[in-house]
């Protein structure tokens, strides 16, 4: 029989152990969308974006045809890196970008998170092309749109059959906090949570409100 010890499980993401990849979070792109509303999906962009900004996340911001067709990247994404270069490309697959790989290999992870538009093209590209390279690849599932339910699910069980794995957004940021007591990055945890976190962080709102609750308590 194994023997359970308090450690967490090498699964599981941390700050130190993965890099995002945001891909053409763009207007173009958003347009048609059908999957998931434009207001949730800018939503869980924000959240993402904002954890792996605040848990220093080495994190790639990618577009395609920016200048020429498709737009800028949402500015909820840009705000959080201020600065950051954006890697504009030609390819509908980041993995064939010489500029994206170039930044994967001088951050040099071995698990990478994706998420953007479209699922069934700009995620699966990189997915399946990082995976047979050796790389772990996570996608944010309710991160990710496509031009109709059927392209986004259809897409995510061929990620998931080649050996992604599949989280949500509230998931990506409560999994790099994971333990309460992590007093550093409490505030900035929930203040995420509160203004992007869906019911959970009205939830957060309400009990610090009316009783001066804390979730370390």
């Amino acid at each position: 029989m194994p023997t359970a010890t308090p450690t967490p499980g090498k699964e599981l993401l941390d700050p130190d152990n993965h890099l995002l990849v945001l891909i053409d979070f763009q207007s173009q792109m958003a347009f048609a969308t059908g999957s998931i509303d434009a207001v949730i999906l800018r939503n869980n962009a924000a959240l993402i974006s904002r954890a792996a900004a605040g848990f220093n996340v080495p994190t790639i911001l990618t577009t395609v045809a920016e200048k020429s067709f498709s737009g800028p990247m949402f500015g909820e994404i840009t705000e959080a890196f201020p600065g950051q270069p954006m890697l504009d490309r030609t390819s509908m697959n980041t993995w064939e970008d010489a500029a994206v790989i170039d930044r994967v290999n001088e951050i040099g992870r071995g698990r990478v998170v994706l998420a953007g538009l479209w699922t069934s093209v700009c995620i699966v590209g990189p997915a399946l092309s990082a995976i047979e390279q050796g790389f772990e690849v996570f996608f944010i599932a309710d991160a990710c749109g496509d031009v109709s339910e059927e392209a986004h699910e259809r897409a995510v069980q061929r990620m998931i059959q080649a050996g992604a794995r599949p989280m949500t957004s509230l998931q990506y940021l409560l999994e790099l906090q994971r333990d309460w007591a992590r007093t550093r990055t409490y505030e900035m945890t929930t203040g995420i949570a509160k203004k992007f976190g869906g019911a959970y962080g009205h939830g957060i709102v309400y009990a610090k409100t009316m009783f001066g609750a804390s979730e370390g308590d």
